[in-house]
Order: C-alpha cells, then sequence, then structure tokens
C-alpha cells in the first residue's frame, strides 16, 4: 500500500525562505508537489513556479497541481542541473530556488521502481525511467574494483570490499537480477556480528544509497545544480537545500560557506588586498533537522537537513 507523500521540513523551508506575492520560484525536485503547493499559495496569482524533475511519474502528477495551483506554472521534465542552465540561458532571474534531494517516498513506494530493499522488487532504481542505465548493470557489469569505490564513496560503506567480492562471486554463476537477491549477497557477505550493529537500521541501506546514487549521477547532478540555481538568483534571492546523507550535506555546506565568505588573504597581512566580498548571507548558520514531532509523524524525515542562504549585492 502506497504511503501519503509527505514534506520533509515544509514548515521550515517556508519559514525561512518566505516566499512572497509576485515572486518567481524554481521547485527542482518536484516529485509529488508537497512543497510546491505551498509555496504556489505565497506566490499568488501573479507570482510563477517552475517545476523541474526527470521522473516521468512526476510530470503526471506536474498536471493536477498545474490545474489547482494558485500561481502561473511551468514544468520541465530534466535533470535539474540541466533545467538550471537553461532557465538560466532563457535569462530568467529567480527570488528562491530549493531542492529536496534524494528519493520520494512514492518512489520508494513504488516497488516495480526497485528503490527499496525491503521487498523484492526488478534491480532497478532509475528515477528517469527512459534512461539506459540501470542498477542491474552497475551490480553485474562494473568490475570489483569498481564497485569497491563506488560503495566507499557513495555509501561510506565501511565492508564494501567484502560486500563487493561476494556479488561478483554470486553473479558469477547467476545475475543478480531483484534488490531480493542483492540483499541476500549484502547479508552473506557481512558477519553476523556486524549485521546486528545496525540495530533499527539495514545492512543494506548503504550499499543501496551508492548504487542508485551511481544510476542516477546524483552526485555530479548536485555539484553542476548549486552553482546554476545561485546564477539564477536576484539579488536577495534565496537558495534552500534539504539534503538527506552527509556526502549531499557536505556538498551544501562547503558551497554556501565559500559563498559566503569575504576576505580570504592570509591572516598574518596586515590589510585586505584581494578585495573579496562575501555573496551569500547564510540563513541557516547550522543546518535546520527535523522536529521530533514531525519525525514521529513522518519516520523517513529523520535524516533531513536544511540550508538556506541569501544572495548579496555583490554576487
Amino acid at each position: 500500500m502506497n504511503r501519503i507523500h509527505v514534506p520533509v521540513l515544509a514548515g521550515e523551508l517556508i519559514e525561512l525562505t518566505g516566499p512572497g506575492a509576485g515572486e518567481t520560484a524554481v521547485d527542482c525536485t518536484f516529485g509529488a508537489g508537497g512543497h510546491a503547493r505551498l509555496v504556489a499559495d505565497r506566490l499568488g496569482s501573479e507570482g510563477t513556479l517552475v517545476c523541474i524533475d526527470r521522473d516521468p511519474a512526476a510530470a503526471e502528477r506536474f498536471e493536477e497541481f498545474a490545474r489547482e495551483a494558485a500561481c502561473r506554472t511551468r514544468f520541465l521534465r530534466m535533470d535539474y542541473a540541466a533545467a538550471l542552465a537553461e532557465l538560466r540561458e532563457e535569462g530568467l532571474q529567480a527570488d528562491l530556488v530549493y531542492l529536496d534531494l534524494g528519493i520520494s517516498s512514492m518512489q520508494v513506494d513504488a516497488r516495480e521502481r526497485g528503490f527499496s530493499y525491503s521487498y523484492d522488487a526488478p534491480l532497478d532504481m532509475r528515477m528517469d525511467t527512459t534512461q539506459e542505465l540501470d542498477a542491474r548493470a552497475i551490480v553485474n557489469g562494473w568490475d570489483e574494483r569498481s564497485l569497491v569505490r563506488l560503495f566507499r564513496r557513495a555509501g561510506e560503506e565501511p565492508n564494501a570490499a567484502r560486500i563487493a567480492r561476494e556479488i561478483v562471486r554470486r553473479r558469477a554463476a547467476r545475475p543478480i537480477e531483484t534488490t531480493g537477491a542483492l540483499v541476500e549477497a549484502i547479508d552473506a557477505a557481512l558477519p553476523a556480528a556486524v549485521r546486528r550493529r545496525f540495530g533499527g537500521g539495514h545492512p543494506a541501506k548503504r550499499v543501496f544509497q551508492a548504487v542508485r546514487i551511481a544510476v542516477n549521477a546524483e552526485l555530479d547532478s548536485l555539484d553542476g545544480a548549486l552553482p546554476a540555481a545561485w546564477e539564477l538568483l536576484r539579488e536577495g534571492g534565496r537558495l534552500a537545500v534539504i539534503a538527506f546523507h552527509s556526502l549531499e550535506d557536505r556538498r551544501v555546506k562547503r558551497f554556501l560557506a565559500d559563498r559566503a565568505r569575504g576576505c580570504i588573504c592570509p591572516p598574518d597581512f596586515p590589510v585586505c588586498v584581494c578585495g573579496r566580498e562575501p555573496e551569500a548571507e547564510l540563513i541557516t548558520p547550522r543546518a535546520v533537522a527535523p522536529t521530533p514531532g514531525e519525525v514521529a509523524d513522518n519516520p523517513r524525515s529523520k535524516s533531513g537537513r536544511l540550508r538556506v542562504a541569501r544572495k548579496l549585492g555583490s554576487g
């Protein structure tokens, strides 16, 4: 049974970014439209909301949203980094750009998409179901060294070598075609003592995250999207990002911190000679986490972290 989609940190996003009547906003990860509905209500009839998502299912949901939206709307079915670059080429200037990273509850709960380790399904994990590369191709086609590197870098998995070795051993006899078969390989690779340390988590979580990131080139897209979003903002515009794991959040934190820095002269210089002025004001000096109440209502929100910055006149 599908869960009702609940947008994460929705109240905090609205409070900290303050969408206003008549403004132009860009929703880079439309999903089920949870954040978009709240933003559209505040933009009003003179405002514009551009929605982006590469998932064909999101395009279908947007049609329903657009019929009821309180503002003007537009949809781009593209990777958000490419879409932001296209909007910049068009000359669009935005007052608000926001990204809700990762996968939506609706994608996780659609078993045929193969995102979840909780039930058996075809090994897929594509956000854009029209692209060629899927999880099955990575799990069965990448060599052992590449799998180890992927699990370590994109999953921060300490047992990457054990797991990659077991995957390669198993696929030599029979291709790993389903999420269940991949979970079995991961379980078999880990000693019982390691599996017990996961407590309420799941020993496959990190590997599934890593494979999903590779299938969808998520970190590359984020690295391209952040500067493109910043360039799209007019003076006073706000950039907000909700991240769900440390690989994403570190990138966002570093990007915003770099733009909030002023002088970069060595500390022993008596006066500033670089002339660098801050481009950003950090509205959230520290990442904002969901409240205990939100986590109780929506356990999937637990790892969400929101960061917001305002673009200054020198940007």
